[in-house]
C-alpha cells in the first residue's frame, strides 16, 4: 500500500488508524452539536486534539441531503475567518470543500490536506489542488458527489478518481469510498454493501478513510436520530477498522478514541 502523510502524520501501511476530528462551521449541520461558530473553532479543534484527534477536518457548508443552500461566497467567508485563528498552531488541519473559488482562499493559510467530496470532477479545482502540492482525501464520484449507487459503481468511481489525481500529479491520496445517502438514488443498503466489503476498496493500493459518524443508514437501521447514534457509529467504525481502514473521520473524538486503543490491543501483535 501506498501510504499518505498530512503534515507529519504518516497514514496507512502498518500505522495505527489516525481519528480526523469534524469541525462543522455551518449551523445547516445534520448533527447540531457538530457545529462551532467561526471564532470558536480553534478552541474547538484544540479540544479535539487533547482528546486524541490527529488531524482537523473543518467545513463551512453542510452536504446532507436537503440541506439548505449557501452561496459559495457565504462558505468562503465562514472557512477563512475561521482558519486565520490556526495561524502557527501546528494543528494538521484539513479543509472540507469542492469549489475551487473556496480552495484558493484557503490556501493562502496553514492548510495541510484537501477533502474533496467532488472526486477532482470539477478539472478547475482538481488543477488548484494539483498545484497546491498538498495531499488529498478524494470521494467516489462521477459527476456529483457520492452519485455511484452500487458497490460495482463506487469501486469504478474510485478507480477514476485515481486516474483523475495522477493527470493533475496528486500522488499523496487517501479515498473515501462515499458510505452515505449522498444522492436520493442511493438505496440505504449500499451503505451496509460498502461496509460488509470495504476491505476490497484495498485492492487500490490507498489509504481508506471510514466516514461514517451518525450517518443516517445507521439511523434508519437502529431507529434514532443524528443526536442519538454513537453507538451504532462506533459499532461500525469497529468493523470498518477490521476491514482495514486506515482513517476514521469522527464527531466523537474521545469515544473513538478510546475505541481505536482496544481495536489495536486486540488486533496488533
Amino acid at each position: 500500500m501506498q501510504t499518505c502523510k498530512i503534515k507529519n502524520i504518516e497514514i496507512g501501511g502498518s500505522k495505527p488508524a489516525r481519528i480526523m476530528g469534524i469541525i462543522n462551521c455551518s449551523p445547516e449541520s445534520f448533527f447540531s452539536k457538530s457545529y462551532s461558530k467561526t471564532e470558536d473553532a480553534f478552541k474547538k479543534a484544540v479540544e479535539l486534539v487533547e482528546e486524541g484527534a490527529d488531524i482537523i477536518d473543518i467545513g463551512a457548508r453542510s452536504t446532507a441531503p436537503n440541506s439548505p443552500f449557501i452561496s459559495i461566497t457565504e462558505e468562503k467567508e465562514r472557512i477563512t475567518s475561521a482558519l486565520k485563528d490556526f495561524r502557527g498552531s501546528g494543528i494538521p488541519l484539513s479543509v472540507d470543500t469542492m469549489y475551487p473559488e473556496v480552495l484558493d482562499a484557503c490556501l493562502r493559510y496553514d492548510i495541510d490536506c484537501i477533502n474533496d467530496i467532488h472526486g477532482l470532477a470539477n478539472e478547475e479545482f482538481a488543477k488548484i489542488a494539483g498545484d497546491s502540492g498538498l495531499p488529498a482525501i478524494l470521494m467516489a464520484t462521477n459527476k456529483i458527489p457520492g452519485d455511484p449507487e452500487t458497490f460495482d459503481g463506487v469501486m469504478g468511481a474510485l478507480k477514476n478518481v485515481l486516474i483523475r489525481a495522477d493527470k493533475f500529479g496528486i500522488n499523496n491520496v487517501i479515498l473515501d469510498p462515499a458510505i452515505g445517502k449522498w444522492t436520493p438514488q442511493r438505496p440505504v443498503e449500499t451503505d451496509w454493501e460498502l461496509c460488509r466489503k470495504f476491505s476490497e476498496f484495498k485492492s487500490l493500493k490507498r489509504p481508506l478513510l471510514a466516514a461514517v459518524s451518525r450517518k443516517s443508514f445507521i439511523g434508519a437501521l437502529i431507529q434514532k436520530d443524528a443526536e442519538n447514534r454513537l453507538s451504532g457509529t462506533l459499532a461500525v467504525t469497529y468493523r470498518l477498522l477490521q476491514e482495514g481502514a486506515s482513517v476514521v473521520r469522527a464527531h466523537d473524538v474521545s469515544d473513538t478514541k478510546d475505541l481505536i486503543t482496544v481495536f489495536e490491543k486486540i488486533n496488533r501483535l
